[in-house]
């Protein structure tokens, strides 16, 4: 088995508004990254098993970075993302009080893209394409 890390040409990150509760930061972020392992299935790894045969589902394959930044670097990251067509997902502040799902797609449904009041984002793609989008974020701490 090879001790060379691995350097993956696809980068899988999460942007969050800087101004959430750490608990709002946990729930969007698994939130934003299960929409990707739903629609981009190369993100998907094996599923795993532990030395006693038991098996577990798969997960990610490469890690995922989480980045912070303002409300206005959110914004300029979804601009970015959708003239790059790059698979993503979004969460906004109306999420925090709906309790299902059919009640999430309604609220992002009734809002137009310019007035996402935004507070999440999650992207797949190409490293670069993702770190432009990226641009003016900061890794969380």
């Amino acid at each position: 088995m090879s001790t060379e890390p691995l350097r993956f040409d696809t980068k899988i990150a999460v942007l969050l508004r800087e101004d959430l509760e750490p608990w709002q930061r946990l729930n969007v972020t698994a939130f934003l990254v299960s929409g990707l392992g739903t629609q981009v299935p190369e993100v998907i790894g094996e599923p795993y098993e532990d030395a006693d045969g038991v098996g577990y589902l798969p997960m990610f394959r490469q890690p995922v970075l989480v980045f912070q930044g303002t409300k206005e670097t959110l914004t300029a990251a979804r601009a970015r993302v959708l003239s790059r067509a790059l698979p993503r997902a979004v969460f906004t502040g109306d999420l925090f009080t709906t309790g299902n799902d059919r009640d999430n797609r309604a609220a992002v449904r009734a809002v137009p893209t310019a007035e996402l009041d935004l507070v999440g984002l999650s992207v797949y793609g190409p490293r670069n394409a993702v770190d432009k989008v990226l641009k003016g974020a900061r890794m969380h701490p």
